[in-house]
């Protein structure tokens, strides 16, 4: 059985498969998806899991050196603003309006969509280098 935090074989193959400076979108229930990048569904309902858990997970496993934020986060969930700042630390963040975020979404190798439900809480996280 896998040992680390990660347990979600499609996400942990995810996370694997990343490289230097590929994205990865962690999204609310109701960002739209394009068929392009690799969906990964996570949402069991409402709420569960929530965009901070599993962020939380996914960082626990990938590095990164930056991330995207839709700027309409500040102001209309600025609980959920704070709680991905803390767990992104001191990495670069762009910021971007919630339009062009969608766009960026479908340059993502993958998107893992969860059951949260605050409005703007999506991310784009930026592959950086282990090494």
């Amino acid at each position: 059985m896998k040992k680390s935090t990660l347990l979600n074989a499609p996400a942990s193959a995810l996370v694997a498969e990343m490289g230097h400076t590929d994205m990865l979108t962690i999204c609310d229930c109701g960002l739209p998806i394009s068929d392009g990048p690799k969906r990964i569904d996570l949402a069991l309902t409402f709420g569960t899991p929530t965009l901070p858990q599993t962020l939380e997970t996914v960082l626990s496993e990938l590095k990164i050196e930056g991330a995207i934020l839709a700027s309409e986060i500040i102001d209309v969930s600025p609980e959920m603003y704070k709680s991905i700042l803390e767990l992104l630390g001191d990495v670069k963040i762009e910021y971007v309006s919630h339009e062009d975020f969608k766009k960026l979404t479908q340059s993502s190798r993958g998107i893992i969509r969860t059951g949260e439900c605050t409005s703007f809480a999506n991310v784009i996280l930026i592959s950086g280098v282990a090494f």
